[in-house]
């Protein structure tokens, strides 16, 4: 899954270059480091911790936790 997004996430960051190449004149190559890192590693961030997420609800440890304030018991 991780592979995908990372697809994914390379994809959406040659998006966001292009579009900002053709819209934004004149800009130092600084801006573009820093907004690719940022949009990168939010996109990379994000799909991590969804997996975590998916991976948790698959095991049955979310299940497992007792709630107190559950009235069934």
């Amino acid at each position: 899954m991780m592979w995908l997004m990372g697809g994914f996430t390379a994809v959406t960051v040659v998006a966001v270059l292009l579009y900002l190449w053709a819209t934004v004149p004149e800009v130092s190559i600084h801006f573009y480091i820093a907004t690719a890192l940022g949009v990168g590693l939010s996109m990379l961030l994000m799909s991590a911790l969804m997996g975590l997420v998916f991976m948790s609800n698959g095991t049955g440890h979310d299940e497992s936790i007792s709630d107190p304030h559950d009235r069934r018991d």
